[in-house]
Protein backbone atom coordinates (compact mmCIF):
# COMPACT_ATOMS: atom_id res chain seq x y z
CA UNK A 1 0.00 0.00 0.00
CA UNK A 2 1.43 3.57 -0.80
CA UNK A 3 2.56 5.69 1.91
CA UNK A 4 -0.51 8.31 0.91
CA UNK A 5 -2.85 5.67 1.22
CA UNK A 6 -1.29 4.85 4.81
CA UNK A 7 -1.38 8.58 5.79
CA UNK A 8 -5.35 8.84 4.80
CA UNK A 9 -5.99 5.51 6.55
CA UNK A 10 -4.41 6.99 9.43
CA UNK A 11 -6.04 10.33 9.61
CA UNK A 12 -9.56 8.53 8.83
CA UNK A 13 -9.48 6.29 11.88
CA UNK A 14 -10.38 2.64 10.96
CA UNK A 15 -10.86 2.67 14.93
CA UNK A 16 -10.09 -1.13 16.48
CA UNK A 17 -12.94 -2.50 17.95
CA UNK A 18 -12.76 -5.37 20.16
CA UNK A 19 -12.33 -8.61 18.81
CA UNK A 20 -15.35 -11.38 18.85
CA UNK A 21 -14.16 -14.67 19.53
CA UNK A 22 -15.21 -18.39 19.11
CA UNK A 23 -13.22 -21.65 19.27
CA UNK A 24 -10.18 -19.37 19.23
CA UNK A 25 -10.45 -17.43 16.52
CA UNK A 26 -10.63 -14.11 16.75
CA UNK A 27 -12.39 -11.05 14.59
CA UNK A 28 -11.70 -7.31 14.53
CA UNK A 29 -14.23 -5.03 12.61
CA UNK A 30 -11.72 -2.46 12.35
CA UNK A 31 -14.64 -0.18 11.71
CA UNK A 32 -13.99 3.45 10.23
CA UNK A 33 -14.65 6.36 12.45
CA UNK A 34 -18.22 6.97 12.77
CA UNK A 35 -19.61 3.62 12.05
CA UNK A 36 -21.23 1.54 15.32
CA UNK A 37 -20.55 -1.92 15.70
CA UNK A 38 -23.04 -3.82 13.76
CA UNK A 39 -25.49 -5.67 15.55
CA UNK A 40 -24.70 -9.69 14.94
CA UNK A 41 -27.02 -12.59 16.51
CA UNK A 42 -26.13 -14.24 18.94
CA UNK A 43 -26.36 -17.94 17.60
CA UNK A 44 -23.34 -16.81 14.49
CA UNK A 45 -20.77 -14.99 16.12
CA UNK A 46 -18.39 -13.32 13.65
CA UNK A 47 -14.74 -15.35 13.08
CA UNK A 48 -12.33 -14.76 10.50
CA UNK A 49 -13.02 -18.73 9.64
CA UNK A 50 -16.47 -18.17 8.87
CA UNK A 51 -16.50 -15.02 6.94
CA UNK A 52 -13.51 -16.75 4.48
CA UNK A 53 -15.42 -19.84 4.28
CA UNK A 54 -18.42 -17.48 3.53
CA UNK A 55 -16.89 -16.08 1.02
CA UNK A 56 -15.55 -19.25 -0.89
CA UNK A 57 -19.44 -20.00 -0.98
CA UNK A 58 -20.63 -16.75 -1.75
CA UNK A 59 -18.40 -17.10 -5.93
CA UNK A 60 -18.79 -21.11 -6.03
CA UNK A 61 -20.92 -21.58 -8.46
CA UNK A 62 -21.81 -25.13 -7.51
CA UNK A 63 -24.32 -23.14 -5.70
CA UNK A 64 -26.83 -23.48 -8.50
CA UNK A 65 -28.92 -25.50 -10.23
CA UNK A 66 -26.83 -26.02 -13.40
CA UNK A 67 -23.39 -24.84 -11.84
CA UNK A 68 -23.74 -21.50 -13.84
CA UNK A 69 -24.54 -18.39 -10.85
CA UNK A 70 -23.43 -18.18 -7.46
CA UNK A 71 -24.86 -15.41 -5.13
CA UNK A 72 -21.69 -13.06 -6.76
CA UNK A 73 -23.81 -13.40 -10.26
CA UNK A 74 -26.31 -10.76 -8.78
CA UNK A 75 -23.95 -8.95 -6.64
CA UNK A 76 -20.54 -8.39 -7.94
CA UNK A 77 -17.99 -6.45 -6.22
CA UNK A 78 -17.33 -4.02 -9.21
CA UNK A 79 -20.75 -2.29 -8.61
CA UNK A 80 -20.72 -2.36 -5.04
CA UNK A 81 -22.07 -5.94 -5.11
CA UNK A 82 -24.92 -5.03 -7.61
CA UNK A 83 -25.23 -6.07 -10.51
CA UNK A 84 -25.65 -3.15 -12.59
CA UNK A 85 -29.42 -4.50 -14.18
CA UNK A 86 -32.44 -3.00 -13.99
CA UNK A 87 -34.03 -6.98 -12.76
CA UNK A 88 -31.64 -8.97 -11.75
CA UNK A 89 -31.32 -12.75 -13.62
CA UNK A 90 -31.46 -15.99 -12.25
CA UNK A 91 -29.45 -18.81 -13.12
CA UNK A 92 -31.86 -20.69 -15.35
CA UNK A 93 -32.15 -17.10 -17.26
CA UNK A 94 -35.71 -16.34 -15.79
CA UNK A 95 -35.63 -12.36 -15.01
CA UNK A 96 -36.25 -11.13 -11.45
CA UNK A 97 -38.90 -8.29 -10.47
CA UNK A 98 -36.55 -6.17 -8.41
CA UNK A 99 -33.15 -4.72 -8.77
CA UNK A 100 -30.59 -6.03 -6.84
CA UNK A 101 -29.88 -4.52 -3.49
CA UNK A 102 -25.89 -4.03 -2.72
CA UNK A 103 -24.73 -5.93 -0.04
CA UNK A 104 -22.29 -3.28 1.03
CA UNK A 105 -22.85 -2.23 4.81
CA UNK A 106 -25.99 -5.05 4.60
CA UNK A 107 -24.33 -5.95 8.38
CA UNK A 108 -26.28 -2.02 9.01
CA UNK A 109 -29.59 -2.93 7.18
CA UNK A 110 -32.70 -3.31 9.64
CA UNK A 111 -34.57 -5.13 7.03
CA UNK A 112 -32.89 -7.30 4.13
CA UNK A 113 -35.43 -6.78 0.97
CA UNK A 114 -37.37 -4.09 -0.41
CA UNK A 115 -40.46 -4.73 1.28
CA UNK A 116 -40.63 -7.40 3.51
CA UNK A 117 -40.49 -5.83 7.44
CA UNK A 118 -40.25 -9.68 8.25
CA UNK A 119 -36.87 -10.63 7.05
CA UNK A 120 -34.18 -9.05 9.01
CA UNK A 121 -31.32 -11.55 10.06
CA UNK A 122 -28.91 -12.27 7.05
CA UNK A 123 -29.09 -16.70 8.14
CA UNK A 124 -32.69 -16.67 6.91
CA UNK A 125 -32.57 -14.56 3.92
CA UNK A 126 -29.71 -16.21 1.97
CA UNK A 127 -31.71 -18.82 1.62
CA UNK A 128 -34.25 -17.27 -0.03
CA UNK A 129 -32.25 -16.73 -3.14
CA UNK A 130 -30.12 -20.33 -2.57
CA UNK A 131 -34.12 -22.22 -3.00
CA UNK A 132 -36.31 -19.85 -3.49
CA UNK A 133 -38.34 -20.49 -7.19
CA UNK A 134 -40.51 -17.82 -7.30
CA UNK A 135 -38.47 -16.76 -9.35
CA UNK A 136 -35.79 -19.10 -9.66
CA UNK A 137 -32.65 -17.61 -8.37
CA UNK A 138 -29.76 -20.10 -7.77
CA UNK A 139 -32.37 -22.74 -8.14
CA UNK A 140 -31.38 -25.63 -5.58
CA UNK A 141 -33.59 -27.95 -4.58
CA UNK A 142 -32.96 -30.21 -1.27
CA UNK A 143 -31.50 -33.55 -1.92
CA UNK A 144 -29.68 -32.38 -4.90
CA UNK A 145 -26.11 -33.13 -3.91
CA UNK A 146 -25.03 -29.57 -2.87
CA UNK A 147 -23.83 -30.58 0.56
CA UNK A 148 -22.02 -33.86 -0.34
CA UNK A 149 -20.32 -32.29 -2.66
CA UNK A 150 -19.22 -29.58 0.41
CA UNK A 151 -18.11 -32.64 2.02
CA UNK A 152 -16.23 -34.17 -0.97
CA UNK A 153 -14.02 -30.97 -1.49
CA UNK A 154 -10.91 -30.82 -0.77
CA UNK A 155 -10.51 -27.11 -0.83
CA UNK A 156 -13.85 -27.17 2.18
CA UNK A 157 -12.73 -29.64 4.22
CA UNK A 158 -10.58 -27.62 6.21
CA UNK A 159 -12.45 -24.50 5.72
CA UNK A 160 -15.54 -26.28 7.68
CA UNK A 161 -13.45 -28.04 10.04
CA UNK A 162 -11.93 -24.84 11.12
CA UNK A 163 -14.85 -22.75 11.24
CA UNK A 164 -17.38 -25.43 13.12
CA UNK A 165 -14.51 -27.15 15.17
CA UNK A 166 -17.25 -28.29 17.43
CA UNK A 167 -19.52 -30.16 14.88
CA UNK A 168 -19.35 -33.58 14.70
CA UNK A 169 -20.46 -32.44 11.08
CA UNK A 170 -19.95 -29.02 9.85
CA UNK A 171 -21.36 -29.71 6.49
CA UNK A 172 -25.16 -28.63 7.21
CA UNK A 173 -27.36 -26.13 5.60
CA UNK A 174 -27.43 -24.17 8.53
CA UNK A 175 -23.53 -23.77 8.42
CA UNK A 176 -23.86 -22.97 4.93
CA UNK A 177 -25.63 -19.71 5.84
CA UNK A 178 -24.06 -18.89 9.01
CA UNK A 179 -20.49 -18.86 7.13
CA UNK A 180 -22.78 -16.77 3.98
CA UNK A 181 -24.20 -14.18 6.34
CA UNK A 182 -20.99 -13.76 8.43
CA UNK A 183 -18.86 -13.05 5.18
CA UNK A 184 -21.79 -10.58 3.70
CA UNK A 185 -21.51 -8.77 7.23
CA UNK A 186 -18.12 -8.35 6.69
CA UNK A 187 -18.68 -6.29 3.72
CA UNK A 188 -18.44 -2.36 5.12
CA UNK A 189 -17.87 0.57 3.14
CA UNK A 190 -15.35 3.30 3.64
CA UNK A 191 -13.55 5.48 3.26
CA UNK A 192 -14.98 7.40 0.11
CA UNK A 193 -14.06 11.32 -0.13
CA UNK A 194 -17.27 12.22 1.76
CA UNK A 195 -15.46 10.08 4.58
CA UNK A 196 -11.77 11.34 4.16
CA UNK A 197 -13.46 15.04 4.08
CA UNK A 198 -15.14 14.71 7.51
CA UNK A 199 -13.25 11.95 9.32
CA UNK A 200 -9.94 12.62 7.93
CA UNK A 201 -9.64 16.28 7.62
CA UNK A 202 -8.85 15.97 3.85
CA UNK A 203 -10.43 19.38 3.25
CA UNK A 204 -9.43 18.77 -0.90
CA UNK A 205 -10.92 15.26 -1.22
CA UNK A 206 -14.17 16.48 -2.37
CA UNK A 207 -14.74 19.14 -4.86
CA UNK A 208 -15.98 22.88 -4.42
CA UNK A 209 -19.29 21.79 -6.17
CA UNK A 210 -19.26 17.98 -3.53
CA UNK A 211 -19.38 20.80 -0.67
CA UNK A 212 -21.99 22.85 -1.74
CA UNK A 213 -24.42 19.57 -2.95
CA UNK A 214 -24.15 18.23 1.01
CA UNK A 215 -25.55 21.69 2.17
CA UNK A 216 -28.43 20.89 -0.57
CA UNK A 217 -29.04 17.65 0.76
CA UNK A 218 -29.49 18.77 4.50
CA UNK A 219 -31.33 21.43 3.59
CA UNK A 220 -34.93 21.80 4.75
CA UNK A 221 -36.33 22.23 1.82
CA UNK A 222 -35.06 18.92 -0.03
CA UNK A 223 -35.22 16.94 3.14
CA UNK A 224 -32.98 14.40 1.30
CA UNK A 225 -31.75 13.57 4.98
CA UNK A 226 -34.83 12.40 6.14
CA UNK A 227 -34.97 9.51 4.59
CA UNK A 228 -31.27 8.81 3.71
CA UNK A 229 -29.48 10.33 6.92
CA UNK A 230 -26.90 8.79 9.59
CA UNK A 231 -23.84 7.39 8.97
CA UNK A 232 -25.26 5.08 6.37
CA UNK A 233 -27.31 7.25 4.35
CA UNK A 234 -30.72 5.26 5.32
CA UNK A 235 -33.59 5.73 7.60
CA UNK A 236 -33.39 1.69 7.48
CA UNK A 237 -29.84 1.58 9.11
CA UNK A 238 -29.38 -0.27 13.01
CA UNK A 239 -26.68 -1.05 14.57
CA UNK A 240 -25.99 -3.19 17.99
CA UNK A 241 -26.71 0.21 19.38
CA UNK A 242 -30.75 -0.09 17.95
CA UNK A 243 -30.87 -3.37 16.68
CA UNK A 244 -35.13 -3.43 17.41
CA UNK A 245 -35.60 -0.86 15.79
CA UNK A 246 -38.64 -0.26 13.60
CA UNK A 247 -38.02 0.48 10.00
CA UNK A 248 -40.18 2.89 8.09
CA UNK A 249 -41.06 2.03 4.46
CA UNK A 250 -41.79 4.76 1.78
CA UNK A 251 -44.08 5.06 -1.01
CA UNK A 252 -42.15 8.00 -3.28
CA UNK A 253 -44.87 8.61 -6.30
CA UNK A 254 -42.68 6.51 -8.44
CA UNK A 255 -46.29 5.07 -10.41
CA UNK A 256 -49.81 5.93 -10.13
CA UNK A 257 -51.53 3.50 -12.45
CA UNK A 258 -55.29 2.65 -12.77
CA UNK A 259 -56.81 -0.23 -11.62
CA UNK A 260 -56.79 -2.57 -8.51
CA UNK A 261 -52.96 -1.22 -7.25
CA UNK A 262 -51.74 1.73 -7.60
CA UNK A 263 -47.87 0.21 -8.35
CA UNK A 264 -47.68 -2.54 -11.15
CA UNK A 265 -47.93 -6.34 -9.55
CA UNK A 266 -46.00 -7.73 -8.30
CA UNK A 267 -44.15 -5.21 -7.20
CA UNK A 268 -47.01 -3.81 -4.57
CA UNK A 269 -44.55 -3.22 -1.65
CA UNK A 270 -44.81 -4.06 1.75
CA UNK A 271 -48.76 -4.65 0.96
CA UNK A 272 -47.74 -7.76 -0.33
CA UNK A 273 -47.49 -8.70 3.45
CA UNK A 274 -49.20 -6.20 5.68
CA UNK A 275 -52.66 -6.69 2.98
CA UNK A 276 -53.15 -2.77 4.31
CA UNK A 277 -54.31 -0.72 1.44
CA UNK A 278 -52.17 2.35 2.73
CA UNK A 279 -49.05 -0.12 2.27
CA UNK A 280 -49.50 0.04 -1.66
CA UNK A 281 -46.14 1.08 -3.15
CA UNK A 282 -43.72 1.71 -0.23
CA UNK A 283 -39.96 0.12 -0.16
CA UNK A 284 -37.03 0.37 1.72
CA UNK A 285 -34.89 3.40 1.58
CA UNK A 286 -31.41 1.82 0.24
CA UNK A 287 -28.17 3.26 1.52
CA UNK A 288 -26.72 5.96 -1.05
CA UNK A 289 -23.06 4.81 -0.33
CA UNK A 290 -21.81 3.81 -3.48
CA UNK A 291 -24.76 4.82 -5.19
CA UNK A 292 -23.14 6.39 -8.24
CA UNK A 293 -22.07 3.43 -8.98
CA UNK A 294 -25.52 1.24 -8.29
CA UNK A 295 -27.31 2.31 -11.18
CA UNK A 296 -30.29 2.03 -12.30
CA UNK A 297 -32.06 2.81 -9.68
CA UNK A 298 -35.24 2.28 -7.48
CA UNK A 299 -37.02 -0.95 -6.37
CA UNK A 300 -37.27 -2.46 -10.26
CA UNK A 301 -34.09 -0.27 -11.83
CA UNK A 302 -36.79 1.96 -13.68
CA UNK A 303 -34.43 4.86 -13.82
CA UNK A 304 -31.34 4.89 -15.03
CA UNK A 305 -29.36 7.95 -13.80
CA UNK A 306 -29.04 9.79 -10.55
CA UNK A 307 -30.00 12.67 -12.92
CA UNK A 308 -33.13 10.64 -13.15
CA UNK A 309 -33.80 10.11 -9.77
CA UNK A 310 -33.16 13.73 -9.18
CA UNK A 311 -36.37 14.78 -11.69
CA UNK A 312 -38.22 12.35 -10.06
CA UNK A 313 -37.91 13.80 -6.66
CA UNK A 314 -37.95 17.52 -7.69
CA UNK A 315 -41.29 16.67 -9.19
CA UNK A 316 -42.78 15.41 -5.94
CA UNK A 317 -43.48 11.99 -8.39
CA UNK A 318 -42.66 10.44 -11.70
CA UNK A 319 -45.03 11.21 -14.61
CA UNK A 320 -45.14 8.20 -17.17
CA UNK A 321 -46.98 9.71 -20.18
CA UNK A 322 -48.10 6.51 -21.98
CA UNK A 323 -47.79 2.73 -22.00
CA UNK A 324 -49.39 0.34 -18.87
CA UNK A 325 -47.74 2.28 -16.43
CA UNK A 326 -49.22 5.89 -17.53
CA UNK A 327 -49.89 8.05 -14.83
CA UNK A 328 -49.17 10.87 -12.42
CA UNK A 329 -47.43 9.46 -9.27
CA UNK A 330 -47.23 13.18 -7.50
CA UNK A 331 -51.40 12.23 -7.12
CA UNK A 332 -50.69 8.72 -5.78
CA UNK A 333 -52.77 9.24 -2.37
CA UNK A 334 -50.37 7.06 -0.67
CA UNK A 335 -46.99 9.13 -1.60
CA UNK A 336 -44.71 9.76 1.84
CA UNK A 337 -45.51 13.37 2.81
CA UNK A 338 -41.97 14.12 2.49
CA UNK A 339 -42.21 13.78 -1.21
CA UNK A 340 -43.69 17.41 -1.76
CA UNK A 341 -41.18 18.78 -4.90
CA UNK A 342 -38.50 20.99 -4.97
CA UNK A 343 -36.72 23.39 -7.45
CA UNK A 344 -33.25 22.63 -8.53
CA UNK A 345 -31.16 24.72 -11.16
CA UNK A 346 -28.77 23.46 -13.30
CA UNK A 347 -26.04 24.31 -10.88
CA UNK A 348 -28.02 22.99 -8.10
CA UNK A 349 -28.24 19.65 -9.93
CA UNK A 350 -24.71 19.36 -10.75
CA UNK A 351 -23.51 20.09 -7.24
CA UNK A 352 -26.02 17.16 -6.00
CA UNK A 353 -25.04 14.97 -8.02
CA UNK A 354 -21.26 15.55 -6.78
CA UNK A 355 -22.39 15.40 -3.52
CA UNK A 356 -23.39 11.76 -4.42
CA UNK A 357 -20.42 10.76 -6.34
CA UNK A 358 -18.33 11.87 -3.32
CA UNK A 359 -20.05 8.49 -1.79
CA UNK A 360 -18.29 6.11 -3.48
CA UNK A 361 -15.35 4.18 -1.69
CA UNK A 362 -12.92 3.09 -4.93
CA UNK A 363 -11.66 0.10 -2.30
CA UNK A 364 -14.81 -1.71 -1.72
CA UNK A 365 -14.03 -2.37 -5.59
CA UNK A 366 -11.19 -3.50 -5.75
CA UNK A 367 -10.33 -4.85 -1.94
CA UNK A 368 -9.09 -8.55 -2.21
CA UNK A 369 -10.94 -9.70 0.89
CA UNK A 370 -13.94 -9.39 -0.46
CA UNK A 371 -12.44 -10.69 -4.30
CA UNK A 372 -13.55 -14.67 -5.75
CA UNK A 373 -11.03 -16.79 -4.18
CA UNK A 374 -11.41 -19.30 -6.77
Amino acid sequence: MRLAALLVLAMFGRNAVPAETVAGQAYSWNLPKGFPKPHVPAGNPMTEAKVELGRHLFYDTRMSVNRQASCATCHKQEFAFTDSRAVSIGATGQPHSRSAMSLVNVAYSAVLTWSNPRMKELEDQVLVPMFGDHPVELGLREGDGFLPMLRADPRYQPLFARTFPDDADPFTLKNVAKALAAFERSIISAPSPYDRYHYGGEDTAVSDSAKRGEILFFNQHLSCFRCHGGFNFSDATVSERNAGKEVDFHNTGLYKIAGLFSYPAPNVGTYEYTRIAADVGKFKTPTLRNIAITAPYMHDGSIATLAGVLDHYAAGGRTIESGPDAGIGHDNPNKDHLIAGFQLSRQDRADLIAFLESLTDEEIRHDPKFANPW
